[in-house]
């Protein structure tokens, strides 16, 4: 199976949890041109930190639903807009 795991800290990991926070933003760089475009995956894992494997309080699993790019403001990135992409972690995986 095809993951693409994503490390958050508390405050983003809640949110996505809770339902409040239906992307999660990665910066438009190199690294993440690499890791994203063009590959599908099964599943996002998201996880608090960098929990034990077997940890599942501070795992959770969402569908592959894909990714946007767009053009944000947030404090994480700085007063000035950046370009991001946006992956989508709404839907758990069924």
């Amino acid at each position: 199976m095809r993951t693409l795991n994503l490390p958050l800290k508390r405050e983003y990991f809640e949110a996505i949890r809770d339902g409040r926070k239906p992307e999660e933003y990665r910066l438009c760089t190199p690294f993440w041109r690499k890791r994203l475009e063009g590959r599908e995956f099964d599943q996002v894992v998201l996880t608090l930190g960098y929990p034990a494997r077997d940890d599942k309080a501070r795992r959770l699993v969402r569908a592959w639903r894909g990714f946007t790019i767009k053009t944000i403001t947030h404090p994480h990135f700085g007063t000035e807009p950046v370009e991001v992409f946006a992956i989508d972690v709404s839907a758990p995986t069924p």
